[in-house]
């Protein structure tokens, strides 16, 4: 399909097809669809960048004609030139509220029904901004504030550098009728608090440019925290042993690095749902120890809690029977 070559139609084209050089040369992907005008600008531009484009329609059913408004993006992608068009019903259930449940399901569909493409989200920069000040929030250190990578298989994010008001644009040039999801704009959200809310008024208070720092900010802290991982990849590899960890040795590393080696073991033996209070208390098993008890970690089972306890030199995950009143 060709594109008019309108203001913003350029940028978002652009930003596909630098995309697609850098992390998928031979143009097969798949695009998670809404409907909304992030994911429809993307589309657009996917079908006349990429070789062959696979349109992927995740149906939450929150909401009454969620169907309809399912079937009207399909129709939309197929009209746009999209290889193949896939409604993916899904059933949101899970912890952690709504939108949480829901993330969950849609990347588990969207991953099921990509085969081994790429999936090429609508993430903008607005997105990215907001990410950031949601990490900020939990003040779990520069992890939580990395924002969203451009490409972390199998996801790709060609958007990151574009405004939304941009996409928004695009759709206007491209004559699409983009979705508005009436959840977008409830103050239930903490995220649609900080687009309407928050940003706008740091926006106000601090003259403008917020959200490209916040941008810029999470890209600076992800290329300085690869740098970190790989230093902690090698002193895990001396620390670690026969599953455990050699304090003596970890506690040669900084304290960064430290913690980046207990994580990755941790998760590995099961943890879940790791913050920050319990990771440094288990850095203190292993430097500042003075006889402390075990620290207890998310995991296990319903009878008996994940803890970590230190014996003999060495840090070691188990079972602990919960006692009961």
């Amino acid at each position: 399909m060709l594109l008019p070559e309108e203001p913003a139609i350029l940028v978002v084209r652009h930003a596909v097809r630098r995309w697609l050089a850098e992390h998928c040369p031979d143009g097969d992907v798949a695009v998670a669809l809404s409907g909304g005008a992030d994911s429809l600008a993307l589309t657009a531009v996917a079908a006349a960048e990429a070789r062959s484009v696979r349109a992927l329609v995740v149906d939450h059913r929150l909401q009454p004609g969620s169907a309809e408004v399912a079937e009207t993006a399909a129709a939309q992608a197929r009209a746009l030139g999209c290889a193949s068009v896939e409604v993916l019903p899904v059933e949101v259930t899970g912890s952690g509220g709504l939108e949480a449940a829901a993330r969950q399901v849609r990347y588990a569909a969207l991953d099921r029904a990509r085969g081994a493409r790429p999936v090429l989200l609508g993430h903008t920069l607005d997105d990215q901004a907001e990410t950031v000040l949601l990490g900020l929030s939990r003040g779990s250190g520069g992890r939580s504030i990395w924002g969203m990578s451009e490409y972390e298989s199998p996801w790709g994010r060609p958007f990151l550098e574009v405004r939304r008001e941009v996409t928004h644009q695009a759709c206007d040039e491209l004559g699409l009728i983009p979705h508005v999801d009436p959840h977008n704009a409830s103050p239930d959200f903490a995220r649609v608090r900080l687009r309407t809310e928050v940003l706008p008024l740091l926006e106000e208070v601090l003259g403008g440019g917020v959200a490209e720092a916040l941008a810029r900010t999470a890209e600076q802290l992800r290329e300085e925290g690869a740098v970190l991982d790989a230093v902690a990849e090698v002193a895990a590899s001396e620390a670690v042993v026969d599953g455990e960890i050699d304090v003596m040795v970890l506690a040669q590393s900084a304290p960064p690095v430290r913690r980046r080696v207990l994580r990755t073991w941790l998760l590995g033996k099961g943890a879940r749902g790791l913050g920050n209070k319990q990771l440094r208390a288990v850095d203190d098993l292993a430097v500042r120890w003075h006889g402390q008890g075990p620290v207890a970690i998310g995991g296990g089972t319903p009878n008996a809690r994940l803890v970590v306890c230190r014996r003999r030199g060495r840090l070691n995950v188990g079972l602990e029977e919960q006692r009961r009143v």
